[in-house]
């Protein structure tokens, strides 16, 4: 799965980043997804800017994540992921990450 296509797969969920209240930026080596959920409704670009979380990791594991195939939690427990800023926001985001 390409970026586009991972940024597909979060389109959907936008509704879900808004309710977070908070700007989430997904690190995926040379490529970035960054959701503003503090507008309505939430909005998604590839700016590489300042977010309440950041959240690292290849785009093999976005993908498993997003496929219900990896779980969040393990992937930061076992540092396939690594989280900068909020934890809480990061959290938050595994209800909104799995399928």
């Amino acid at each position: 799965m390409s970026v586009a296509e991972i940024e597909a797969a979060l389109t959907p969920r936008l509704a879900e980043f808004s309710a977070l209240e908070a700007t989430v930026k997904f690190d995926l080596g040379s490529d970035h997804l960054f959701i503003d959920g503090t507008t309505s409704p939430a909005t998604l670009t590839h700016d590489d800017g300042e977010a309440d979380c950041t959240l690292i990791l290849s785009a093999d594991n976005m993908v498993k994540i997003l496929q219900g195939h990896l779980d969040p939690t393990m992937a930061f427990m076992t540092g396939m992921l690594k989280v900068t800023g909020s934890t809480s926001i990061a959290m938050k985001l595994a209800g909104v990450l799995k399928e």
